[in-house]
């Protein structure tokens, strides 16, 4: 997760970490979407669910072709861009911010409802709409103060939760399977009723939530030509049989039943809020064993929520970014707190509209304005993908839809056709059934674009016009990185050139170093944020380094890395330069790096050649162990 500013973007995350994030951010929804679409579909719940898959499988399917030809944040935004004009962008990237909003308020507010398996009075007003508003709160201060993504975390609650999902089929099917069961419970145009179906079908998508993550992680796929569409399809498998199957399990354990006048199902009244609880406590385990496979439901449900809350709020900090980068918003957007070097306001600002929808405390209502909003976000993604084959058909496209035809002169991509009625489609229905979508969502699209109208006409811009916020350009003598003898990462106000002096000693006269300055970016911020402080002090730095390496008569080449996880990243650089040696001074680093900070530790711990560490010896760890010594501190061992 890496750029190295002369040569584009490093990218680090493979297959693995690319599903994980893809997979926690879809897959997570079933903890409340079985509910919500339980409520209205009824016995033909699996049926709803599976025909919203397909639809989201086409949008997944254009999400892909628009990533691997554009791999930067933005999604949908970002294709309407270059298929269309900046109205058009803000367009999308006002409605999906609405989605991010929802996902936000939705996941945080369904975690206490999963905690309520310990804390009962959780599962009901107050206590739930107390506990997300503490959620909400919690994850913003911490994304303030800059909050990091673990992969390792990502992928292994991804795994436990792909497994429990399997788990819950198998048991469930072992148990009460019973397909008759399911037959005798539907009773079309009465239960549900028409209107109740088509409704169904169209909040359906809030099962989807995060498609747009496959074009927020594009830009850190190590190989986004093929990684991005086989992690499309992965997604695409694990989701589609995981709702179908729990979707099935669901209506055998809690049937649809008739009560005086109308027909119900427990998992859209007593366990709308949380489902897969609901499961657990029909199945005919035992108390002793349901008892405990409910805490453990309960724990992992909250857990899985709360990281789709922090990813909403990822989400939208990186979103507003580009577009108060593309002057979309006011720059105020992409103001970064002065300390923690986060999108402060952005944080505080969208928290607050999620704290706001959640307050009500009704999933119906969120669920509906979600659809608003993602239906929107998605008919302008299969359109803009359908324009760009007419208007850059030589655009290098590593992944295209399936089902092409010719069509006037092009290749018309029919899957992007016929998901962008479909999503249309449902966005129709949303907005003629539901009053809240109507009295919530169009004025949010009507406000946000007289906005952005009022304020391309304060700065003096067209509306259409591609505008960014000018940034300085790196100097002239910033060269392209090659293999060189010394690596020598820089962090922080090494103003004096202190590592170059020092890694001099170690390399010799007339050697070749390799001097990288280091720029950490929070995971609220995309890699190419403009961050103007860090890139100053980068130059200066550097300036500083190439002076210190002249005297001493070496060859001393600079770059600038931009990064999420700084070792991983120097490793990565270790590797392909063949260096022999780093030297990592912590030093002049920024607190959290100093002594042996977490890049020293990935450095000595995975060792792609020799590295050396020094530290001031008058600084203690935490623990109390003494830091080595300045002198030649660091220890390593090579890699052979």
């Amino acid at each position: 997760m890496a750029r190295v500013v002369e040569r584009g973007l490093r990218r680090t995350v493979g297959v693995p970490g690319l599903f994980a994030t893809a997979y926690g951010n879809v897959g997570s929804s079933i903890y409340y979407a079985l509910g919500l679409v339980a409520a209205y579909a009824l016995g033909l719940t699996p049926v709803v669910f599976i025909f919203a898959g397909g639809l989201f499988a086409l949008t997944a399917k254009t999400y892909a072709e628009g990533a691997s030809m554009f791999p930067e944040a933005g999604g949908s935004s970002s294709f309407a861009r270059h298929a269309f004009n900046e109205v058009a962008s803000f367009f999308a990237g006002w409605a999906l911010s609405l989605d991010y909003i929802i996902t936000i308020a939705i996941s945080a507010f369904f975690v206490p409802h999963y905690l309520g398996a310990f804390f009962p009075s959780l599962r009901h007003n107050p206590g739930d709409i107390i506990g997300g508003l503490i959620v909400v709160a919690v994850l913003a201060a911490l994304n303030i103060r800059g909050l990091r993504e673990s992969a390792t975390l990502n992928i292994f609650l991804a795994v436990t939760d792909l497994f429990t999902q399997i788990a819950l089929i198998v048991l469930g099917a072992a148990l009460i399977f019973d397909p008759s069961v399911l037959v005798n419970q539907v009773h079309l145009g009465t239960a549900p009723t028409w209107h109740q179906l088509i409704f169904a079908l169209s909040i359906s998508m809030v099962a989807y939530t995060g498609i747009e993550t496959v074009s927020n992680m594009a830009e850190e796929a190590r190989d986004p030509d093929d990684d991005v569409p086989r992690t499309v399809n992965y997604v695409l498998i694990a989701v589609l049989a995981i709702f179908a199957g729990i979707s099935i399990i669901s209506l055998i354990a809690l049937p649809v039943h008739h009560v005086g006048h109308h027909y119900t199902t427990l998992l859209g009244t007593r366990y709308q809020a949380d489902p897969v609880l609901g499961i657990v406590s029909a199945l005919p385990l035992g108390h002793g064993l349901q008892t405990a496979l409910r805490y453990y439901v309960g724990v992992l449900a909250a857990t899985i929520l709360i990281i789709a809350t922090n990813a909403g709020l990822i989400g939208i900090s990186r979103l507003s970014w580009s577009l108060a980068e593309h002057r979309q918003l006011p720059a105020v957007f992409a103001r970064v707190h002065r300390r923690y070097r986060t999108p402060w306001f952005t944080i505080a600002v969208f928290s607050v509209l999620a704290v706001i929808l959640l307050i009500p405390g009704k999933t119906d209502f969120l669920g509906n304005l979600y659809s608003f909003g993602a239906m929107l976000s998605f008919t302008t993604a299969h359109i803009a993908v359908i324009a760009l084959r007419y208007k850059d058909p030589e655009r290098r496209r590593p992944y295209r839809v399936p089902w092409n035809v010719r069509f006037r002169g092009g290749w018309l991509p029919v899957s992007a056709v016929l998901g962008g009625i479909g999503t249309f489609a449902a966005w129709l229905s949303v907005v003629i059934l539901k009053p809240e979508a109507r009295l919530v969502g169009i004025p949010w699209m009507v406000l946000g674009l007289g906005g952005y109208l009022l304020y391309r006409r304060h700065i003096g811009v067209d509306p259409r016009t591609q505008c960014r916020i000018e940034r300085p350009e790196a100097p002239a003598d910033f060269r392209e990185l090659a293999y060189g003898s010394a690596l020598v990462p820089l962090f922080g106000t090494d103003v004096n050139g202190s590592a170059m002096s020092a890694a001099a000693r170690l390399a010799g006269e007339d050697a070749t170093v390799d001097a990288l300055y280091v720029i950490e970016v929070p995971p609220q911020l995309s890699l190419d944020s403009g961050m103007e402080d860090e890139e100053n002090r980068a130059r200066s730095v550097l300036d500083t380094a190439r002076i210190r390496g002249r005297e001493r008569k070496l060859k001393v080449r600079t770059s600038v890395i931009r990064t999420r996880n700084p070792g991983a990243a120097l490793v990565d650089e270790a590797r392909r330069r063949g260096s022999e040696v780093i030297y990592l001074d912590t030093v002049h680093a920024p607190p959290s790096e100093r002594v042996l900070g977490p890049t020293a530790l990935y450095l000595l711990r995975e060792r792609p050649c020799r590295v050396v560490v020094e530290a001031d010896n008058r600084l203690r760890r935490d623990d109390g162990a003494t830091a080595a010594g300045s002198a030649a501190a660091g220890v390593a061992a090579g890699s052979s």
